[in-house]
């Protein structure tokens, strides 16, 4: 397995961060960004999965999905270490307990179930939460793109 440290320095990780108005329509846009960002990768079915549920949480859940809202995605993926992904809302009062939250079948279910690890950041009210989906070391992607 390739150490993690030996893949920054070889410049092979790659990262993406947009923000998206806070409403239920651009979250097809958000799937769109996130499939061609990773490419086919083998973490990117269960990325775009949770991303979206993420970002339905934040739109229904917070002050994302009011008028003028915002969710801002962003994305670190080392090809044959990990994906991970932050989604931060726009903020609410959720106290952040994912494992309390985490009922079958939504989304937060979803994440406790396939994520290799999740958590939640406090920054003022907004919060983001985070998962990391680890992948074979010998796993290969497509071609780069740039995305903007």
């Amino acid at each position: 397995m390739r150490d993690r440290t030996t893949l920054v320095q070889q410049g092979l990780v790659r990262t993406w961060q947009q923000t998206f108005p806070g409403t239920p329509d651009r979250l097809r846009q958000v799937r769109a960004a996130l499939r061609t960002f990773l490419d086919g990768c083998p973490a990117t079915d269960d990325s775009v999965l949770l991303v979206s549920e993420l970002c339905a949480n934040a739109v229904g859940h917070s002050a994302s999905g009011g008028p003028g809202g915002t969710l801002t995605i962003r994305i670190r993926h080392a090809p044959g270490g990990h994906v991970r992904a932050e989604v931060e809302d726009a903020g609410s009062d959720w106290d952040g307990d994912i494992a309390s939250s985490a009922s079958h079948p939504h989304g937060l279910y979803l994440l406790v179930a396939l994520a290799d690890a999740y958590g939640t950041d406090g920054t003022g009210h907004a919060r983001i939460v985070w998962f990391r989906l680890d992948e074979p070391a010998d796993s290969t992607c497509g071609g780069r793109r740039e995305m903007r």
